[in-house]
């Protein structure tokens, strides 16, 4: 049995603000309302799904709760307890994300594609839930929760909504039904009905493969540039010629892999959702609007001064040959932590695009290589992660280290985007113009980012930026 509404929105405005998943942190909760309370199970565990509707800074947000009450709680979920027992002796509440326990019910009720309350349960046609499985939250995410039942499926749980289909959801299941094999596959999905007629429902959670013989991209190009900064080298000076491929974890054969997977994707979604060619006129005001964020970065971030002319240079020669440029859905925030490298070959996840743009900007279509500047700035990044955490390094002077980062990217950058060409994508050699606008617009991005959340990580995109405006 649930504690009186007041005393449950009191203790949820106290737990919300330290969950890692909420996105309020900045400011202070003005008001916690309780948009919708649905149970899901009764008895002991019981199970209740809530959308909790935050008002901030004179906007309103809205999350997901999985709310679990016992009348004992297990030392096991003592982590995830919300108020210390406001409930009294005969209730205790707490995330219920993390009670397998009550998580199944979600499978119960995918399988059933059934209806409870203002929740919807759907199943793609043809597929086949398994019921008997029971989750694993992982803990390593920010921004969701997912839920890992048995070796079968992910389960995402959306925490801070999103009006309408979630996107990760709308791209995901229209690769699914185009049979991409470098997505997992979806088998179903969660949704909330909508007060207003006409309007589109929300989507909760998305529950798909789970790729368990799968390794993180990001993992695996640390463990080659590791392997590349202990590899003896001559001394003297052929340090100019540097060549990563003599260390014996070379990643380039895996990253030119990628950048066909990824080529092989973006014709997918251009199958699914169709191409668009914007004017001329508006890819001058994308230049223009590069040039701006440049402008105030530099303002906030010093150290980005002295890259402001070659960026500018950049952006300015977009404009100047600004000529109608084709568009389309592309992943949005891509990178080599999402992407999985499976026995069967490279796999694409999460198309939310990123989580700190308006719903509009994320919605956008762009350019495909867009997507491509993305994972070559995350190449710069790996080639410069082990530089930045002291003791993961063989002792060196900075200048041999910085040398061998810029070789070890330089080699697979161009593995990447040969393999992209090379499998049907746009040759990003034959691009240059816009290919340095975008890997510039992003890399001015990381600057505002790392000065803002991780000084220590500053030196990162600077010193890349070095080498690419030389």
């Amino acid at each position: 049995m649930l504690p009186p509404r007041s005393d449950l929105v009191r203790d949820l405005a106290e737990w919300l603000p330290r969950q890692r998943w909420f996105g309020g942190k900045d400011g202070p909760i003005d008001e916690l309302s309780i948009g919708t309370a649905t149970e899901l199970r009764s008895g002991d565990p019981a199970l209740h799904h809530l959308i909790l509707d935050v008002r901030q800074n004179g906007a309103t947000d809205h999350y997901q709760l999985l709310l679990g009450v016992r009348r004992e709680l297990p030392d096991r979920l003592r982590h995830v307890e919300i108020g210390g027992g406001s409930g009294g002796a005969e209730a205790c509440l707490y995330d219920a994300a993390h009670d397998p326990d009550l998580t199944r019910t979600l499978l119960d009720a995918l399988a059933d594609e059934a209806s409870i309350g203002p929740l919807r349960f759907h199943r793609v046609d043809g597929a086949r839930i398994r019921t008997d499985l029971a989750s694993l939250p992982i803990t390593t995410e920010q921004s969701n929760t997912s839920l890992l039942f048995g070796d079968a499926y992910i389960c995402k749980l959306f925490r801070r909504l999103s009006n309408g289909v979630n996107l990760d959801l709308e791209v995901n299941l229209a690769l699914t039904r185009r049979g991409c094999a470098h997505v997992p596959s979806v088998h179903g999905w969660i949704e909330l009905e909508p007060d207003e007629p006409g309007a589109e429902p929300v989507t909760l959670g998305l529950l798909s493969d789970y790729l368990h013989t799968g390794a993180e991209g990001w993992s695996l190009a640390i463990a080659s540039v590791r392997d590349w900064f202990a590899y003896p080298l001559p001394p003297g000076d052929e340090w100019a010629e540097l060549d990563a491929s003599g260390a014996g974890g070379d990643f380039a054969a895996e990253a030119e892999r990628l950048g066909a997977a990824t080529a092989q994707v973006h014709r997918a979604l251009a199958d699914a959702f169709g191409v668009t060619t914007v004017p001329a006129e508006e890819v001058r005001a994308m230049a223009a609007r590069m040039n701006a964020e440049l402008t105030a970065t530099c303002r906030a971030v010093p150290g980005l001064a002295p890259h402001a002319k070659a960026l500018t240079g950049a952006f300015l020669d977009l404009a100047a040959r600004a000529a109608p440029m084709p568009v389309q859905r592309v992943h949005g925030d891509y990178h080599l932590g999402q992407v999985l490298r499976t026995e069967s070959g490279w796999a694409l996840l999460d198309f939310e695009g990123e989580p700190a743009r308006a719903e509009s900007e994320r919605r956008a279509l762009a350019h495909p290589l867009r997507d491509v500047a993305g994972m070559l700035r995350s190449f710069e990044y790996a080639a410069r992660f082990l530089i930045t955490k002291a003791g993961t390094v063989p002792t060196e002077s900075g200048p041999h280290l910085e040398t061998r980062a810029h070789a070890w990217a330089a080699r697979n950058r161009a593995a990447f985007c040969r393999g992209y060409a090379a499998a049907g994508g746009a040759d990003p050699a034959a691009h240059s113009v816009l290919m340095h606008a975008f890997e510039f617009e992003k890399a001015v991005y990381e600057v505002r980012y790392e000065a803002r959340n991780r000084p220590a990580w500053l030196p990162v995109p600077l010193t890349s930026l070095a080498h690419l405006t030389a």
